[in-house]
């Protein structure tokens, strides 16, 4: 099985600036300015931790390219995608809501999704089985028409559309495991049954009373989206649950001709942006569990892209556990935080019960559409 992946050192000049405080748009009042959380350093961590490991000399490398205006016009409006440029021509600003630009931004974000889009040629093609899309700015929170959460242009969005565009692809699946709600996404593809949307988020976290269990799509799409909103606090047994119960069997039930994944590292347990706890081993089998999935119904078709994630301790770990998930090799480089005591802990090994409740809610309203689950 070969692995692709899409990576440009242009992805970290990406300048998101200081830290700002959200009402009056200053600094925080230190002698020294903080660090924007959606820094470069995630992303470029990684890529060290894979050279580091040798893991990155058993990845094919794909080159990104820019995404054209016609491509992000699939997914968002003609007069945001010229706002944002102009944003970047004037030396930087917001898109939106907290989505940064900075002078490069503009190009550096069309690289982003055409990154994505370059993963899926990839895979579709048969250059790779699977690729995974290293790049920042991240997409997830983008609707049409401004941008949100720090992303510009809705990578994965993108992707799924130039898929069904360029090679015809007729159902798609996109899972998104970051602590956010992927509210961009699910906007995108609210009344389109060609694409499955699927997140597991934390609960009433980004956006507020975003991605709520009764959020189902509406019109031809009403059950193809599925909100799996988990308690603050839960952790490797209740996202197992959660893929046991939801994911898994719905997505075998749809049967996509293409998985793609939303990745964010932001729901582990060292996050400062998220109340989650999970460890490296739960993306680590999450990654693994989808790929078995793709193999079984998608024959191995199967894009990552990197979103959230801002332990920069802990983060690069996470994502390198992804990779090995989807290489299914294991590196053993010692971890920041002691995996052995983290499986220890409950959050690991043991569904609470208001975590229980919030999946069965979910499979309740699920049922409706894809049941009986169980």
């Amino acid at each position: 099985m070969t692995v692709g992946l899409v990576f440009s050192d242009r992805y970290l000049q990406h300048d998101v600036g200081p830290y700002r405080l959200p009402g009056s748009g200053r600094p925080l009042p230190f002698v020294e300015l903080v660090d924007h959380p959606s820094n470069w350093r995630l992303v470029a961590r990684t890529k060290k931790l894979l050279d580091l490991t040798g893991l990155s000399r058993s990845l094919v490398p794909i080159p990104p390219y820019l995404a054209g205006e016609s491509d992000l016009g699939r997914v968002h409006a003609a007069d945001y995608i010229a706002r944002v440029e102009a944003i970047a021509g004037s030396g930087g600003g917001d898109a939106g809501q907290g989505a940064p630009v900075g002078p490069d931004s503009y190009e550096i974000a069309r690289l982003a999704a055409g990154g994505a889009m370059a993963a899926v040629d990839a895979v579709m093609t048969g250059t790779v089985r699977h690729c995974y899309a290293l790049i920042r700015p991240p997409g997830h929170h983008a609707v049409r028409d401004i941008g949100m959460g720090y992303c510009i242009f809705n990578n994965v969005a993108v992707a799924a559309r130039h898929a069904q565009q360029a090679y015809g692809v007729e159902r798609v699946l996109i899972v998104d495991w970051d602590v956010h709600h992927g509210n961009g996404t699910q906007d995108a593809f609210w009344d389109d049954p060609s694409v499955l949307f699927i997140s597991l988020h934390q609960e009433g976290l980004y956006p507020p009373d975003s991605g709520q269990i009764q959020d189902v799509g509406a019109g031809a799409g009403e059950g193809f989206t599925v909100n799996i909103p988990l308690p603050a606090g839960s952790g490797d047994a209740a996202y197992r649950s959660a893929f046991q119960r939801l994911i898994l069997p719905i997505a075998r039930r749809y049967r996509p001709e293409l998985v793609l994944v939303s990745v964010g590292q932001d729901a582990s347990t060292a996050d400062p942006l998220g109340r989650m706890c999970l460890t490296t081993e739960a993306y680590r089998w999450m990654m693994h569990q989808i790929l078995t999935l793709a193999e079984e119904v998608a024959d191995g078709r199967l894009v990552v892209v990197q979103e959230g994630g801002y332990s920069e301790i802990y983060g690069p770990y996470c994502t390198l556990a992804v990779f090995e998930g989807l290489t299914g090799q294991r590196t053993g480089i010692e971890e920041p935080l002691d995996p052995a005591r983290l499986a220890r802990r409950p959050t690991s090994q043991v569904v609470s019960g208001d975590q229980a409740e919030a999946i069965a809610q979910v499979v309740a309203v699920q049922n409706q559409y894809w049941g009986p689950l169980e």
